[in-house]
């Protein structure tokens, strides 16, 4: 035995189908510029210049300024600016983010005269040795993000952040 279809099922099959193939047209757009920044190639790995030549690095860090030039977020196109503690161990160049892993405050090196040869951030008091280890007691959680370096034409390149190795 067969259901038969009235005409007022058919004609309200008919509207849902077409009713959701309208909305479905109007909602892809919406979802596609929501998600299209995700699916987006990154350029992982690129290397900025800094205004750092190595033979003026010394073992004391300095702060070393750089531009990160057309950073794409999302739909915009801007350049970034960035710092970073720089030194040199050897023939080794270290540089290390200056974001405190407490609450992200900006440290300093030296900042506090009772531990000139530390990092400090001023925010809560955190101190890190100059390896980027965080000291013990103090609030950050762990050690300062370390940059990936490379030297080339006798100038400091600095890439993308990483957790720190030296520690």
């Amino acid at each position: 035995m067969s259901k038969k279809v009235s005409r007022r099922q058919f004609m309200s099959y008919t509207l849902m189908g077409v009713g959701g193939f309208m909305a479905s047209g109007m909602l892809m757009p919406m979802v596609r510029f929501a998600i299209d920044p995700v699916l987006q190639k990154k350029d992982e790995g690129d290397f900025i210049p800094t205004p750092q030549k190595f033979d003026e690095l010394t073992e004391m860090p300095v702060r070393v300024d750089f531009t990160i030039k057309d950073r794409k977020d999302a739909w915009y196109k801007s350049d970034v600016s960035n710092t970073a503690w720089v030194y040199r161990e050897g023939d080794t160049v270290i540089a290390l983010s200056p974001v405190c892993k407490h609450l992200g405050c900006t440290v300093n090196w030296g900042g506090d005269e009772s531990h000139p040869d530390q990092f400090f951030c001023p925010c809560h008091a955190g101190r890190y040795m100059k390896n980027g280890d965080n000291v013990k007691g103090t609030p950050p959680l762990g050690p300062l993000d370390e940059f990936d370096v490379k030297v080339e034409g006798g100038f400091v390149y600095l890439g993308k952040t990483k957790p720190n190795t030296l520690v």
